[in-house]
């Protein structure tokens, strides 16, 4: 007989987890990012690093902004520059156009790890390729929690993905397909306004952007 492992945890196990979870929380301040999120809200977030090795590259920006319902609260937004403990190589100047005299004045790293997560509090996170972002927050986050970012995340190249897919006749679906997964090519199929790329703000907003409108395609708005 097969078994079904996806079924929600019962609540009395969700209870327990959140309780060890913040028990061995290394800021107790962070605590309400184990709570319930608020309903219909989300936070979409992007980094800018100086690479994109996950253990040894640091993040230089980080830009995020909160998401209620199909509204983008760009009054609600959070834009932080990181001064990095390395320097800024030329190849990574090229791409986010941040220089090291730039992030002279920026937070330290841990100061704005503080801040994100008090932004983002309990929300699930949004994002494309979000991955590697929650990877490199982790990383600079672990030192003063003792865990990662606990919140759901939301991958928005998986929704299009799905949505592409179910958009396929069938004998297309039971082959292997390829759907491109692109950021600039997801952005124009859904009809979507680009800003500059390779900006953290920027980034999270088409990310957030690209959200609402899978929501709405796939009825879940």
């Amino acid at each position: 007989m097969s078994r079904h492992y996806s079924q929600a945890a019962p609540l009395w196990w969700e209870k327990l987890r959140r309780w060890w979870l913040v028990y061995h929380l290394g800021e107790p301040e962070f605590a309400p990012m184990f709570d319930p999120p608020p309903h219909d809200e989300w936070v979409a977030l992007d980094c800018e690093t100086t690479g994109l090795n996950t253990r040894s590259d640091e993040i230089i920006s980080v830009g995020a902004v909160r998401i209620v319902g199909d509204r983008i609260l760009t009054s609600q937004r959070l834009e932080l520059l990181i001064r990095p403990e390395k320097g800024v190589s030329a190849d990574s100047v090229r791409i986010h156009r941040l220089r090291e005299r730039d992030l002279e004045g920026g937070l330290p790293k841990d100061e704005a790890m503080r801040r994100l997560m008090r932004f983002i509090g309990s929300r699930p996170l949004v994002g494309y390729y979000l991955e590697f972002d929650v990877a490199m927050l982790n990383r600079a986050i672990w030192p003063l929690l003792g865990m990662g970012l606990p919140q759901k995340k939301i991958e928005v190249s998986a929704m299009y993905y799905d949505y592409k897919f179910k958009q396929l006749p069938p004998y297309q679906q039971q082959a292997t397909t390829e759907i491109d997964l692109r950021f600039d090519t997801l952005m124009r199929d859904l009809q979507l306004p680009q800003r500059e790329a390779h900006d953290a703000l920027n980034d999270a907003v088409m990310a957030a952007m690209a959200f609402i409108k899978l929501r709405r395609l796939r009825g879940e708005n």
